[in-house]
C-alpha cells in the first residue's frame, strides 16, 4: 500500500479543486443532511459544504473517543468519484480513507482521536472540502 502524506493528499485535492475553480472550506447548509451513517452515539461536531454537490460531516462519539467522517451528496444519482478521509494530527498519512464511485455517500471512516486534533475531509468529483488540524480535544 502506497503511503501519501495527508498534507500532500489534501494539497493535491485542493490543487485539483482550485484548477476547477471549486474550492470551498466553509459555507451555508446544503440539501445534504447527516442521517446517522456513523452509527449510534455519533453527533455532528463540524461540517463543510462541498459546493453545489453535498456536505462532508465530522462526527464524534464521546463514549469511545472515535471521530467519524462521511461525505454525502445533495442528490443521489449515477455513481461519481467520492472521498471521505480522517487522520490524527500525529498521523503521517490519512488514518482512514474511503474512496470510490458512489451514488449517495462515501464513508463512514473512523479514527480514534481523543485528545488529538484531526484533519478530515471529503470530495465529490474534483470538489474537496474539509478541515486541517481542527476539533482538538
Amino acid at each position: 500500500m502506497m503511503r501519501i502524506s495527508k498534507r500532500a493528499a489534501v494539497t493535491g485535492l485542493v490543487a485539483a479543486a482550485m484548477t476547477a475553480g471549486t474550492l470551498v472550506t466553509a459555507g451555508p447548509a446544503s440539501a445534504a443532511t447527516y442521517g446517522g451513517q456513523c452509527g449510534a452515539g455519533y453527533g455532528v461536531v463540524n461540517q463543510r459544504t462541498v459546493t453545489g454537490k453535498g456536505t462532508v460531516y465530522l462526527t464524534y462519539n464521546s463514549s469511545n473517543g472515535y471521530n467519524c467522517v462521511v461525505t454525502i451528496r445533495n442528490s443521489p444519482g449515477a455513481a461519481v468519484r467520492m472521498f471521505a478521509g480522517i487522520a490524527r494530527q500525529s498521523d503521517p498519512a490519512w488514518g482512514a480513507v474511503d474512496e470510490g464511485n458512489y451514488t449517495t455517500y462515501a464513508g463512514p471512516v473512523y479514527r480514534y482521536a481523543k485528545g488529538s486534533c484531526v484533519t478530515w475531509g471529503g470530495a465529490i468529483g474534483s470538489t474537496y472540502a474539509g478541515g486541517e488540524n481542527t476539533n482538538c480535544g
